[in-house]
């Protein structure tokens, strides 16, 4: 079973209604202009949605949702009149937005949607009342609603009541709803993470039977949501809710898989709950907005979950009883690269984890063996713009819970970093270059472009890494001595 211990104890109706009213009270004038607006034109309009559920969470919403009983061209020539900009969100799902001032709005038309079960995109059709409207939407504190311009409170479904519990309940059944859209499951499990709210014993089950019905979603519509899931405040508990219901067998199948490590023996640790452990450590390491690393932090959260992927395909019996997992850190960062590739993760985000995942290993030996400056700058350089991030993710990496042993690694990093610092300092580290470029090596050579100059340059960048700056004059008769040695 997932983690379920809710982290926010209930609170009642009541106290959430008042602080609703204090949030809503922020945004009130412009929703009630802007539902006169359409009132006076023969329309309903009411918030809807996300905006809603935070008002009663105390968090206002930087952009407000509405749904209306007007179409989309009509819709569009209202906030024509109103706004300031008018932008088309996706006409054929019923969506126009618009700008006034700060207040970004989007209004869609009454709908309904439900999937072929063939096709990856819902098929969506115009509705006529908000009850039939919020019925149709994913959880039940997702189907409240105030009507404008008379801030009356419309609440079908008892979303508050959930709210108030912590719970997340679909408004139609779970079958029917994730029928409708399979994308729903993976929404509960965000919303897991990103409220800290427990799923209903009904809708788990449902997720579970239905969970292979995911597959007809596109890798686009996946990898949003569980972009929004890692960046949520606790992303472990989401996690959990995707392995327990079999969901992530077809959305992220490297994560279960962890759990088939663990040896007859136990002589190793649970390689699926320390994976979940370092994730955990390491969103404890992101800094604030000013820090290195401001969290959340998704290429930090990303490596620290798949860091250890590879172990299952290099899992080996020792003689002895021992279990081994040789270059997990290669076979892991192609797998990493290879998922996040299928779910259209961009490639900035798939280099940076995949280099993350392949150096996480890199430290371990620090504390037995000291490292020469060479070994030092050659980390650093290997970590490129990774580096603080590397940091991180090593840190995160020691779940030991032998106290001695993991002081011991944090001392060893502590070394390792202060080392780096000075080394920074003296040389400016994180832009190490040879003492002479390819011009000067080519004019001190005779030579022109071609294959010994990048020979050349590759012999002085080296000597640059062992030695420390040396200096033109040394650097130019080191080449010399370099050149004379080549055969011709």
């Amino acid at each position: 079973m997932p983690h379920t211990d809710s982290s926010a104890a209930p609170v009642s109706p009541t106290e959430l209604l008042r602080t609703a009213l204090t949030v809503i009270a922020e945004y009130a004038p412009q929703a009630i202009e802007l539902g006169q607006l359409f009132a006076d034109a023969g329309h309903e309009l009411a918030l809807v949605g996300g905006p809603v559920r935070d008002a009663f969470l105390g968090r206002a919403s930087v952009d407000l949702d509405f749904a209306t009983s007007a179409h989309p061209e009509q819709t569009e020539e209202l906030l024509a009149t109103w706004g300031e900009a008018t932008w088309d969100m996706g006409r054929e799902f019923g969506t126009i937005g618009a700008r006034k001032g700060a207040a970004v709005v989007e209004v869609t038309t009454y709908r309904t949607e439900a999937y072929d079960p063939d096709s990856r995109k819902p098929e969506v059709v115009y509705g006529d009342t908000l009850d039939g409207d919020l019925s149709r939407r994913d959880f039940t504190v997702n189907s409240m609603a105030l009507r404008l311009p008379d801030l009356v409170f419309v609440d079908p479904f008892h979303g508050l009541a959930d709210l108030a519990a912590g719970v997340l309940r679909t408004p139609a059944t779970p079958e029917q709803s994730f029928s409708d859209d399979p994308l729903r499951m993976l929404r509960a499990a965000r919303f897991a993470a990103q409220l800290r709210f427990d799923v209903d014993v009904d809708v788990m089950s449902a997720m579970s039977a239905m969970a292979e019905r995911i597959t007809i979603v596109s890798a686009e519509r996946v990898q949003a949501e569980l972009v929004k899931l890692m960046l949520a405040p606790e992303p472990r508990r989401g996690l959990e809710l995707l392995v327990h219901t079999h969901l992530a067998d077809h959305v992220l199948p490297e994560l279960p898989a962890l759990q088939l490590t663990i040896d007859e023996h136990h002589r190793h640790k649970d390689v699926y709950e320390h994976s979940l452990t370092v994730l955990d450590q390491a969103i404890d390491l992101e800094t604030g907005p000013d820090g290195p690393v401001p969290g959340p932090d998704l290429v930090l959260r990303l490596a620290a979950l798949l860091h250890d992927i590879g172990k299952p395909a290099t899992r080996r019996m020792e003689p002895g009883g021992g279990v081994s997992f040789h270059h997990h850190e290669v076979v892991g960062a192609k797998l990493a690269g290879k998922r996040l590739k299928a779910l259209r993760f961009d490639k900035a985000t798939i280099n940076a984890v995949t280099k993350l995942v392949f150096l996480h290993l890199r430290f371990h030996g620090y504390g037995e063996a000291a490292w020469s400056d060479s070994a030092v700058r050659r980390y650093v350089t290997d970590a490129g713009d990774q580096l603080q991030r590397l940091h991180r993710l090593t840190r995160a990496d020691c779940t030991t819970r032998n106290r001695r042993k993991a002081a011991r690694l944090s001392a060893a990093y502590d070394d390792l970093e202060e080392r780096i610092a000075a080394l920074a300092e003296q040389e400016e580290l994180a832009a190490i270059r040879p003492d002479l470029d390819g011009n000067q090596i080519m004019a001190i050579l005779g030579i022109g472009p071609g294959r010994q100059v990048g020979q050349a340059y590759q012999h002085l960048l080296a000597l640059r890494m062992e030695r420390g700056p040396l200096g033109e004059d040394e650097a130019r008769q080191e080449l010399l001595t370099w050149w004379e040695a080549q055969p011709r």
